[in-house]
């Protein structure tokens, strides 16, 4: 069965896949604003802690699993988990997680995702207002987002005509195939994405002291405030759990995606060194770029910390649709820079969603036994009757919704239920041997403990924490206006309508092979 399955073409290119997955809007727009509420480089030392002991854990495991489900005929979690040894009945249905997040994240994100492409056209034409004060660029946005009608848009117009177009590219590089279009689209889109990142990198760290009349307002502080550390916040726990947070949903892991991508390796396909070279591509994006491209900016323009605070405090939405438009209006080439800008964040987001499908499309694939037209043809249906609701009704925090199912709890819950069957149930001793399997990096041995003890820990705290912030208030919709409780309610209804077909299915297609198993 498993030689009926795709394969990456090169090894250059599942990692290149895997790196397009991880790098996403976050890298440019979650990281930069993360990191200055964190205090910059008090940010960073527990980051970077977060990166060794929960990060690449994580993605060693997953990488695992992928490869050995693939082996075995199955590209998403369902069919990986109930063929572990020592797995019940019942892991099959934990792995509709693995498949639910993904296609639920994947709903709202090529709608943002369509933000992009229509700004970096906006930018390039001339007709995005750069420069503009903040409730010019704040205008220009809702306008575009439908929330209100203004001198700049009278409706969703050209929202639903980039959104369009953004849904025919996914769903052209998905149909094209695992080697034919998720890999062709990360060979050529990352390095295209890296130059870009290059570019607008070197145009910010060249500004020096733009008004010699404040010269603390200087790259060489601003950068300062990236990277030096105030020890004092380190005592402080929620710099630490953000910062994990931040490792946790960059890396793509929790989420499925990474399971599905390995699946296509061959049963020697090096899976250790493939794995930590995918996570420091990430790493160098929004690290490197993301933050030396936005911090930096940020720090120049709106006066010092204080201003990039503020601006942190405002959203990822307001940092990347409304606060960098502005720095760039005030920089010579404004409109080339912009415009570069919102491609970097369009190539970062169409490498991301199209991981988003493809767990979907394998599972339709191995274990309905359908042929790709077919998959793509139906999840294209049902993905766009999700999406018109997050584009109608984002003002009644529809989006919102969908993001804390998708893109908050399920990656957290998934991600304890992998570890825990991987290296408690599995057995932490096969699961290794089976690791290092074609291995080109031998592993640290102390890793073997950390993915054992400390990586499962460190997610039961970190869900423990959150959820004592942010669950309860959310399900009982604290803060949350009548008149937006329906919506919010509607979209609940769509997650766990679209997660009880899947496990539906599941059922289905696990009594429908017991039926057949010769008696």
């Amino acid at each position: 069965m498993s030689e009926k399955r795709e394969q990456w073409g090169s090894r250059l290119g599942v990692i290149l896949a895997v790196a397009g997955s991880a790098v996403g809007l976050g890298n440019f727009l979650r990281f930069p604003a993360k990191a200055v509420l964190g205090g910059g480089g008090a940010f960073m030392i527990p980051y970077f802690v977060a990166f060794l002991l929960l990060g690449i854990p994580l993605m060693w495991v997953e990488w695992t699993l992928g490869r050995m489900g693939g082996q075995r005929g199955h590209g998403t979690a369902p069919g990986m988990f109930d063929k572990l040894d020592g797995a019940g009945r019942w892991a099959k249905y934990l792995g509709v997680i693995g498949v639910l997040g993904p296609f639920v994240i994947l709903i709202y994100y090529m709608y943002i995702e369509s933000w992009t492409l229509a700004y970096a056209w906006y930018s390039f034409t001339g007709h995005l207002p750069l420069g503009a004060g903040q409730a010019e660029m704040t205008s220009f946005l809702s306008g575009y987002q439908g929330l209100a009608r203004n001198q700049y848009f009278q409706g969703l117009g050209p929202a639903l005509l980039f959104f369009g177009l953004t849904f025919l590219v996914n769903f052209y590089f998905i149909y094209k195939g695992v080697r034919g279009g998720i890999e062709q689209l990360s060979k050529y889109g990352m390095p295209v994405l890296v130059v870009i990142g290059l570019l607008l990198m070197a145009r910010v760290l060249t500004l020096g002291t733009p008004d010699p009349a404040q010269p603390e307002l200087s790259v060489r502080n601003a950068l300062g405030f990236f990277w030096n550390p105030d020890f004092s916040r380190l005592v402080d726990a929620r710099v630490w759990i953000e910062a994990a947070g931040q490792i946790f949903f960059t890396l793509s892991v929790g989420i499925g995606v990474i399971l599905t991508y390995a699946s296509y390796l061959k049963r020697h396909d090096d899976v250790t060194l493939s794995g930590l070279t995918a996570s420091a591509t990430n790493e160098f994006c929004e690290v490197i770029l993301g933050g030396s491209i936005v911090i930096p900016a940020a720090f120049i323009f709106l006066g010092g910390a204080a201003g990039a605070l503020a601006a942190a405090q405002g959203g990822i939405f307001n940092l990347g649709f409304v606060t960098m438009p502005m720095i760039f209006g005030k920089i010579p080439a404004g409109p080339l820079f912009s415009g570069l800008w919102f491609l970097l964040l369009f190539i970062a987001g169409i490498t991301s969603s199209v991981s988003l499908i493809q767990p979907a499309v394998s599972f339709l694939e191995d274990e309905l036994k359908w042929s790709r037209r077919r998959s793509v043809v139906v999840l294209g249906a049902v993905a766009l009757v999700g999406c018109l609701p997050a584009i109608f009704f984002l003002g009644h925090g529809f989006l919102d919704e969908l993001d804390f199912w998708g893109g908050t709890l399920f990656l957290v819950v998934f991600a304890t239920i992998e570890t825990v069957l991987f290296a408690w149930v599995y057995g932490m001793d096969k699961g290794w041997k089976e690791m290092h399997e074609g291995a080109l990096l031998k592993v640290p041995g102390f890793y073997k403990h950390i993915i054992k003890y400390v990586t499962p820990l460190f997610l039961l705290v970190l869900l423990a924490f959150w959820s004592y912030q942010q669950f309860w208030p959310f399900i009982a919709m604290k803060g949350v206006s009548p008149a937006d409780r329906p919506y919010q309610w509607a979209a609940r209804a769509l997650v766990f309508g679209l997660g009880a077909a899947l496990a539906a299915l599941v059922a289905h297609v696990w009594n429908r092979r017991a039926k057949e198993v010769p008696r």
